[in-house]
């Protein structure tokens, strides 16, 4: 993405006032905006809230909303237009998904695992955004006495915005284990699968399945951030390529072309990747609930 170049403009600020090493740029781009002003200092820490996170994933919560509200509302008998087409691709595809996985009332899985869907989409597709327009909105922003230290656009490369939707997630397992199977029924399969309803079984088997469940919410998680995360280094690493010449090597047409050409074609990759992730996060999400619906 050729604006990319404008990492040079940001590198040559900050040499002005202290050098900046291609480490220290990623590290810049790669931190939220929180509520301790620095970097999380364990894993899980309640008392920190990125700002930036919670502000991006909302909005694209309520665009998604927003969007399939528009959808349903201008939804005509006819010849549909190009959008209303789009949406009722999607429509049919995850109810197809559904059906074939969860056999119950999906009544409101289908509608959530379609908004799951696109609200994902949506949090991806921030990734495509050029790393330095928001280090150039933050600088804008600073010229008004507003500072900003710190924005990081792209909720699924933080790993507390991705399991925070894993678990949720496995709340909703849970919920629909309590609702179609009972508190009686829910019980008794967490003591009795996978080994066999034997009384001295029941130990190897609760703990199997508590691991099976944490390891739902972690792997679900981890998988999305992964992948995102990784996007988002090698966008990073693509624009250092317009800016090398700041670390005094002399590539500096190199570095441009490098920069335009690679970063072109990983966005074109990257919009695979994006869509992938959220259909894959859209598959477990029904797949898990449809093993809540199942006896054993």
């Amino acid at each position: 993405m050729s604006s990319e170049a404008n990492a040079a403009v940001e590198l040559a600020h900050h040499a002005a006032s202290e050098p900046l090493t291609p480490t220290a740029y990623i590290a810049e781009h790669l931190q939220n905006l929180n509520s301790v002003g620095g970097k999380q200092a364990a894993i899980i820490d309640f008392s920190v809230f990125n700002f930036d996170t919670i502000f991006w994933t909302s909005l694209m919560g309520v665009l998604a909303v927003v969007l399939l509200l528009i959808a349903a509302r201008r939804a005509s008998p006819g010849v549909p237009g190009r959008f209303q087409a789009l949406i009722e691709i999607l429509v049919e595809m995850v109810e197809t998904q559904s059906k074939s996985i969860v056999h119950g009332d999906r009544s409101f899985i289908a509608p959530l695992a379609l908004f799951v869907f696109c609200w994902i989409i949506m949090l991806n597709t921030l990734d495509l955004v050029p790393v330095d327009w928001i280090v150039g909105v933050n600088h804008f922003i600073g010229s008004f006495g507003v500072h900003v230290p710190h924005h990081k656009i792209v909720p699924t490369t933080d790993l507390n915005a991705t399991l925070g939707l894993s678990f949720s997630v496995l709340l909703l397992v849970f919920f629909y284990s309590f609702k179609v199977k009972g508190l009686g029924g829910f019980v008794h399969e967490l003591l009795s699968a996978p080994f066999g309803a034997k009384w001295y079984l029941a130990p190897f088997n609760l703990v199997l399945n508590l691991i099976e469940y944490v390891a739902k919410g972690v792997s679900l998680g981890m998988r999305l951030f992964g992948n995102m995360y990784a996007g988002e280094l090698i966008f990073l690493l693509i624009a250092l390529l317009g800016s090398i010449w700041t670390f005094s090597l002399d590539l500096s047409v190199l570095g441009l072309v490098g920069h335009v050409i690679a970063g072109s074609a990983w966005a074109i990759f990257h919009i695979l990747v994006i869509l992938l992730q959220a259909f894959i996060f859209m598959m477990l999400t029904l797949v898990y609930i449809g093993q809540a619906h199942s006896h054993h």
